[in-house]
């Protein structure tokens, strides 16, 4: 099974990302047993320190009211998230795989579903090698339900960030540098600047990752600082809304109504936000929390709602498409969040099945024929606005292979 899953990751020849493979299976979250709570509400992808036994939860929904037997895989991928060659018994002890049997039904919703949680790995394996983990689950039969990324970290080296004004003085009232220095520390002497890969990457977005150019010495640091690949648009805050309550509506929720045996929230219609001034605003960064006012179990007695967006624009843009961005839509840039123009409506509008809780997100205008990997293009610019102060989250990733090493290794990952 797990080398079935791994060929057919191989075939995609693309990165492999936190994804629901099937339309059923929502509000999918990975996290780590007794970690900080803020960097789950973010939905950062969760990082364990090799040597240290700790467990990752999985939780999950999926819409209906018979459970299915559901099994998890776990394996180990390149620093690009791809499928690497490393055998089971190379990055960890034990068993890579389980069985999801920990389920509840939800209770008075007006949908069903049923709730799935578990831990990984088991008790009696042991990750035995760093870098990039993937986590899948899937039917007995085989069928993939969703994917979901986690890191292993040796703390063999620590990260240094810093937030300043481009190096290039060039648009610095809407545009952030990040400079890294990285430093070896338990007895890691072999700290090769030719043998580092440093991943930066804005908030929670996909389209934000790049690798980092070395640039010289800082004393016994490694210095990745005044590059190109540095520099990252400063964005704005995120829009957030609450339906916590579908009785009562709560921020930026126009009304909640049932219709045809489902609940519709209505968001107050967006508005481009480019050209207003930057106000500082509460900050999820993307993220979202599972929450209900009047009940007392979110994980089984929240109800599903369709929530509504809508961008009014007198005409479709011809150069760009506009996507619903945040941690309730993966962080990706494909159909699921694209938004659509009604020429009824004269919007842009988008349909999410979201359940109960306070969102996070932005909108993102990419040009047609524009490759999201790009370092030079603002997706915030047309709808969002680009300020300095916008206070963002970076993630960085040190990875190192030498010639000796058979597979990347995670020395260390910091955040700022």
């Amino acid at each position: 099974m797990l080398t079935l899953l791994l060929t057919v990751f191989s075939t995609l020849a693309a990165p492999i990302c936190d994804s629901a493979w099937r339309y059923d299976v929502k509000t999918v979250e990975l996290y780590l047993e007794g970690g900080p709570q803020t960097l789950r509400d973010e939905h950062c992808t969760p990082v364990l320190t090799l040597g240290m036994r700790q467990t990752l939860v999985l939780e999950f929904d999926i819409l209906g009211a018979e459970p299915e037997d559901l099994r998890w895989h776990i394996s180990h991928c390149t620093r690009r998230w791809l499928p690497d060659s490393l055998d089971v018994q190379d990055f960890m002890t034990g068993f890579p795989e389980g069985s999801v049997d920990n389920y509840d039904p939800s209770f008075t919703t007006l949908n069903d579903y049923i709730h799935y949680r578990t831990t990984l790995p088991d008790r009696y394996s042991e990750f035995i090698h760093s870098g990039n983990y993937i986590v899948t689950v899937t039917t007995y039969d085989g069928d993939t339900l969703l994917t979901r990324r986690f890191c292993v970290s040796e703390e063999a080296a620590a990260a240094y960030l810093e937030v300043t004004r481009p190096y290039d003085g060039i648009d610095i009232n809407r545009r952030q540098e990040l400079d890294v220095s990285v430093a070896a520390k338990n007895q890691f002497s072999d700290l090769r600047p030719q043998y580092l890969y440093i991943e930066a990457q804005q908030n929670g977005r996909l389209d934000s990752r790049r690798w980092l150019e070395f640039s010289g010495y800082d004393g016994q640091r490694l210095a990745f600082r005044n590059r190109q690949p540095n520099i990252f648009h400063g964005g704005n805050t995120f829009r957030y809304f609450d339906c916590s309550n579908i009785h009562t509506p709560m921020y930026n929720v126009l009304r909640v109504t049932e219709y045809g045996g489902e609940y519709l929230a209505l968001l107050r219609p967006d508005q481009d936000r480019s050209a207003k001034h930057f106000i500082t605003e509460t900050n999820l960064l993307g993220g979202y929390k599972v929450n209900v006012w009047d009940r007392n179990n979110p994980r089984t007695e929240a109800e599903y709602v369709w929530v509504c967006f809508s961008l009014p624009v007198e005409q479709p843009l011809i150069d760009a498409n506009i996507y619903v961005v945040g941690a309730m839509t993966d962080w990706q840039l494909d159909s699921t969040a694209l938004m659509e123009y009604s020429p009824e409506r004269r919007a842009y509008t988008k349909r999410l099945q979201l359940k109960q809780g306070y969102y996070a997100y932005q909108l993102l205008a990419l040009p047609t024929l524009h490759s999201p990997l790009s370092t030079l293009h603002s997706a915030t610019a047309r709808l969002e606005g680009d300020h300095r102060e916008t206070p963002n989250r970076y993630t960085v990733r040190v990875y190192y292979r030498s010639p000796s090493d058979r597979a990347d290794r995670l020395l260390t990952v910091a955040y700022k």
